[in-house]
């Protein structure tokens, strides 16, 4: 398991793309074949973390878990969700954030307390995780993982002597930082949004059923329909007594994360009011607008830069072609066990189509530029292939803070854009042009001001405080 463990973190390290967090999952449906709906709604989602899943269901009695590392396909098999039956399930795929990357880790959470039985899925990140952990500690609270989801359930706990509801509005007032929750007890499916809405979470209806997600493209895999998305700062319960939401906080300015839009969501997906693909092409044609190239062609970089390219293409009218292709086979497990396998590594996903770009002028969009290792071996391959010129466009400002609330961007001194300015990173890769979209222009695309996003990894404003330890990049926890 170690040497396991050690391939995916160096898989990780190689993969220049700011990793996505956590998604989470949740169905209310007697009758229903719950944990299968979970397992495909997380299916959907797998794009939101790779490295565990896990499935809660509740029977009316218990709540029963199955979770582990691996992919949604290779932790459940038929069997084990045969073996499930019940009328309300949980479920969640992870990337750490915070926590190590162990099994103990895997979530749901499952746990007894005074109430029972709970179980809980978080995508997000607390800010003031060691500060409670300490307090927590310090009143004879124990831990058996090292993630800050374990805090909301010791929080809970410890608050339980009031009824569920009133136990989740206190551990919310005491919490900071970014939280969308699923959580299920033996008969009830709850929902819990942070009140700045950092990550998302929506409402679904399939018949009788009620069904939570991350994302929308997860009630498409259920046949559920978008009903809404949950509230910053809401409480939703729902059991046999139908759906019952609570305001449990106010609404803080919205702070949507604008990255969900950029690089993590899934393309046919709507949150929040927008569609991923339009925003994605609209800031193509932003691009487009910032920075006119003359080029002969118009690639993505597959398969986050796709919708951006396709807009910027519209709006040039540069034609758009395929000019790299995607070997959709290498996850972001793949082991790249020595330097030169390393080197290999963007080969290994990303094959340039050579009939198609020698000779030409290209323009190529991406969502983003981390450290600058891969968008340089993308421009490499361009080049062997005979491409005249490579103009690098990216769908998003430059990346020059770090994400406290659930996306690993890496630190600051990691970060490319943050200690290069414009024309040493693109000599850097080796382009002939590079843009990144403009802060403005990107907020342009939603047609609203900035204070209805968080876009704290460009701009350096976050809604919610991060200490100072975290700023300095020292936040580890044991």
């Amino acid at each position: 398991m170690a040497e396991e463990l050690k391939g995916f973190q160096q898989a990780a390290e190689d993969d220049d793309k700011p990793h996505e967090e956590c998604g989470v999952f949740g169905i209310y449906g007697p009758g229903l074949d719950v944990a299968r709906l979970t397992y495909y709604g997380l299916y959907a989602l797998q794009h939101r973390g790779q490295e565990s899943a896990g499935i809660a269901v509740g029977d009316g009695k218990a709540v029963h878990l199955q979770k582990g590392m691996g992919l949604v396909s290779e932790v459940f098999n038929h069997d084990s969700l045969n073996s499930f039956r019940g009328q309300v399930a949980a479920g969640h795929v992870r990337y750490s954030t915070t926590g190590a990357s162990h099994p103990v880790n895997a979530q749901p959470l499952v746990f007894r307390y005074a109430g029972g039985m709970l179980g809980l899925a978080h995508n997000g990140n607390l800010t003031n995780t060691a500060e409670l952990r300490s307090q927590l500690y310090a009143n004879g609270s124990v831990f058996q993982s090292s993630t800050d989801s374990e805090v909301i359930v010791n929080l809970i706990a410890r608050y339980s002597q009031s009824n569920l509801v009133e136990a989740i509005m206190k551990c919310m007032i005491d919490i900071k930082g970014s939280y969308s929750l699923v959580m299920l007890t033996e008969k009830n499916l709850i929902g819990v949004r942070d009140p700045f809405g950092i990550r998302p979470l929506c409402l679904g209806r399939r018949g009788d059923a009620w069904v939570l997600a991350s994302e929308s493209c997860a009630l498409d895999a259920v046949h559920a329909e978008l009903v809404r998305d949950v509230e910053p700062g809401e409480i939703i319960v729902i059991n046999e007594n139908g759906l019952t939401a609570h305001q449990a906080l106010p609404a803080r300015r919205r702070a949507h994360c604008i990255f969900e839009y950029i690089y993590v969501a899934r393309a046919d997906s709507r949150m929040d009011g927008y569609n991923v693909n339009q925003v994605r092409r609209a800031m193509g044609h932003q691009l487009a607008r910032e920075y006119p190239a003359e080029a002969d062609l118009v690639i993505s970089v597959p398969d986050s830069g796709t919708a951006a390219a396709r807009g910027f293409a519209e709006e040039s009218g540069i034609p758009f072609e395929e000019g790299l292709m995607k070997n959709r086979y290498i996850g972001r497990t793949f082991i790249q066990p020595s330097q030169g396998a390393r080197d290999l590594g963007v080969r290994m996903k990303l094959n340039p189509i050579r009939d198609v770009l020698a000779g030409k002028r290209v323009v190529v969009v991406d969502d983003s530029i981390v450290r600058g290792t891969t968008s340089g071996k993308i421009v490499s391959m361009l080049r062997e292939c005979g491409v005249k010129e490579v103009h690098f466009c990216l769908s998003s400002p430059p990346i020059i803070y770090s994400c406290y609330y659930g996306i690993d961007t890496s630190n600051e001194d990691e970060l490319i854009a943050a200690q290069k300015p414009l024309e040493e990173v693109r000599k850097y890769i080796g382009a002939d042009g590079l843009h990144y979209l403009t802060l403005e222009g990107l907020f342009n695309v939603f047609g609203s001001g900035r204070d209805r996003f968080c876009a704290a990894c460009f701009s350096g404003e976050y809604p919610v405080d991060v200490s100072k330890a975290q700023l300095n990049g020292k936040y580890v926890l044991e």
